[in-house]
């Protein structure tokens, strides 16, 4: 098993705790309070953490970072296609599914979005209900208000 790194980002009351190998991102999560930093923090987890700050402060639309998620091949086309939803815009659980070539996917699509291990930077939060409620996120529905709302106030946040 390779070596992963840990550090965490606290910006505009949030803290996040990134989980990165040598090369890659590997986790990003909603955490209550900062954990211990590894001693050693590689190049990608210092741009990583970088990057967050600056989006929590409003002044990053796009990451750039390389991102190793673990899960099913499936799981990973559900989260490439969020990485496609842009700064500012959302998606429906359905729209995903249709994306996705079958409507019949919908749970499995939202299935995977809520097992989405890399939070913000693999977007899911932009993924809301059909009649446009804040449906479930695994970092709390506190957290999917406060980043959309994030969005909405650094851009013009457009539904569907």
């Amino acid at each position: 098993m390779e070596e992963t790194f840990e550090t965490c980002v606290s910006a505009s009351g949030k803290t996040l705790k990134i989980i990165s190998d040598a090369e890659s991102i590997k986790e990003i999560s909603f955490v209550s309070e900062a954990e211990k930093n590894s001693p050693v923090q590689p190049e990608i987890l210092q741009k990583a953490a970088h990057q967050l700050g600056e989006y929590l402060l409003g002044k990053r639309e796009v990451f750039e970072l390389k991102l190793d998620p673990d899960g099913s091949d499936f799981q990973k086309k559900v989260w490439a296609l969020l990485q496609t939803i842009p700064f500012g815009r959302t998606r429906t659980y359905a729209q995903m599914a249709d994306q996705l070539g079958d409507p019949k996917v919908i749970r499995a699509a939202a299935s995977a979005n809520g097992k989405n291990p890399i939070a913000i930077v693999i977007p899911c939060h932009r993924v809301i209900g059909s009649d446009g409620s804040l449906t479930g996120y695994a970092g709390g529905l506190d957290n999917k208000r406060f980043l959309l709302e994030l969005e909405k106030a650094n851009g013009v946040l457009t539904l569907f």
